[in-house]
């Protein structure tokens, strides 16, 4: 199965040159590690930063300088600082290209749970709702299943709805899975994983891919 780093290096690949990309808290915030060489992507964040960079070297980071996780982060040459106003702008006039989420449920028809637990105390939904409602295109990052080892790849959502009918596609440590015709269409599965692991895994309704393949690692030629 994927670790972590490897479902953000995975999604990496699905970045194109130019993007505009907003990395959720979680596992999308390490996406930034994995972008390749040969393109150029602009990292949001809607704290207010665009031209976000990697995680900083241990002992060189700047308790100012955060993502939206309050994780502390680096600014590439050029980057941009505003206020929340102005990056919830771009967000809902619909300037980011792609958007990275984590989850705690998706539905196989596209819905997307991950913002709260009822009965658990909630900082706050972020800029979660207003991401779904506009990006163009939302990848979501997740583990396949939770801590008690149910699945989060459900026919139905059970927990309270950040969004409606958005999440295009699903990254696990199972596999890449696309959704289409209200089931999770599993693409790419991960080396060493099998498809009754798959199965065994998976609550929505789940379809095989005809040209299903391995996900592939290229070699590692991160700007980082």
């Amino acid at each position: 199965m994927l670790s972590k780093e490897q479902i953000a290096q995975r999604i990496a690949q699905e970045l194109q040159d130019g993007y505009y990309v907003n990395l959720g808290i979680g596992i999308p915030t390490l996406v930034a590690n994995y972008v390749p060489k040969n393109i150029n992507v602009t990292f949001h964040s809607e704290n207010g930063l665009l031209g976000m960079g990697p995680f900083p070297v241990e002992g060189q980071e700047d308790a100012d300088l955060i993502n939206a996780g309050k994780q502390t982060v680096t600014a590439l040459p050029g980057a941009s600082f505003f206020d929340s106003a102005t990056s919830f702008d771009m967000i809902r006039g619909q300037h980011v290209n792609l958007t990275v989420l984590g989850a705690m449920e998706v539905s196989q028809n596209g819905d997307i749970a991950n913002w709260k637990i009822p009965g658990r105390l909630v900082k706050g939904m972020g800029g979660a709702m207003d991401l779904v409602a506009s990006a163009k295109n939302i990848i979501v990052a997740m583990m396949h299943t939770n801590k008690h080892g149910d699945s989060k790849l459900l026919s139905k959502c059970s927990l309270p709805l950040t969004g409606v009918n958005c999440v295009k596609t699903v990254i696990t440590n199972l596999g890449v899975f696309k959704i289409e015709n209200n089931s999770f269409k599993l693409v790419e599965i991960a080396p060493e994983v099998s498809l009754d692991m798959v199965k065994k895994a998976t609550n929505g309704n789940l379809v095989i891919s005809n040209s299903l393949k391995n996900i592939v690692f290229a070699e590692n030629n991160s700007k980082n």
